[in-house]
């Protein structure tokens, strides 16, 4: 007889009620969208909103700024499903937990993912304000959403994460924010589990690995994504100078007023990516 794989029983239920609540939309890019950066969320086009909490077996967001929703509908010409907000280690979730959405959204046939963050700028030469386009990162959070049984019922359990960030979709939105006339940064991140700020001695370190951003995010999900085969395009918005350089002390509330000062540009540069994919 064999084993029950609960995983994947539970992803099938939530897909199942989320098809049922999106109607007939297909949606083909997925988007996170993280901490400031969800009013983007508003200018999808004929819209569903499903809460978090009402998709069976999903977590609810609890961060600040994150409303904790599905938004599935048309943006950039494109049938976009975007997380208003996303679900953190910090918070109490696993990193299958973290990673569920992810792998709900391959479940519906999604092939491509959009994750956005904030983060604290490690790399002296970027300026408060600045997107960055992730070329790469370095796993920090000490877990891994595929380390057990049943996500290898999901997708094979050892996977290649070489180009995790898709070379094509990183030059597709360098290109874009240069004809855009937008800032645009391209660098290693490093995801931490949260939720204390880094310190500055962790800062020194982190810098001579070679990263050039930090936050609390992005890691798992991509992980996720990536065990699943789907394309991964990724992108920070630098909120604030990592702790001690230029004697920075990262505050919650700084992170959320850069967001809502680049909002415009933010959603203008998002929306001609997706458009262009």
């Amino acid at each position: 007889m064999s084993q029950r794989n609960v995983l994947k029983e539970n992803l099938a239920e939530s897909a199942r009620v989320l098809r049922e609540r999106i109607g007939d939309r297909r949606p083909e890019v997925g988007m996170i969208l993280g901490s400031g950066l969800g009013p983007l969320a508003g200018q999808i086009e004929d819209a569903v909103c499903v809460p978090y909490g009402e998709v069976p077996h999903m977590r609810t967001s609890t961060a600040t700024s994150h409303v904790g929703r599905f938004v599935c509908g048309v943006l950039g010409g494109k049938c976009v499903l975007a997380m208003q907000g996303r679900l953190h280690g910090y918070e109490g979730n696993t990193a299958q937990e973290v990673a569920y959405p992810v792998w709900l959204m391959h479940e519906l046939g999604v092939d491509t993912l959009f994750a956005t963050n904030a983060a604290g700028a490690i790399n002296e030469s970027y300026r408060v304000g600045d997107f960055c386009i992730i070329e790469d990162h370095i796993n920090f959070t000490g877990r891994n959403p595929v380390a057990g049984l049943e996500p290898d019922g999901i997708a094979f359990r050892f996977f290649s994460m070489l180009d995790a960030y898709d070379p094509a979709l990183r030059r597709l939105a360098r290109e874009t924010a240069d004809e855009l006339g937008i800032r645009v940064q391209e660098g290693v991140y490093l995801g931490l589990l949260g939720p204390s700020f880094e310190t500055p001695a962790e800062i020194r370190a982190f810098r001579a690995w070679g990263a050039d951003t930090v936050a609390m995010s992005v890691c798992e999900e991509v992980i996720a994504a990536r065990h699943t085969g789907m394309r991964v395009l990724g992108m920070s918005l630098v909120s604030n100078m990592a702790c001690g350089i230029e004697g920075a002390s990262p505050t919650d509330e700084e992170v959320l007023d850069v967001a809502h000062d680049r909002a415009a540009d933010f959603a203008r540069l998002a929306t001609a990516i997706v458009e262009r994919m």
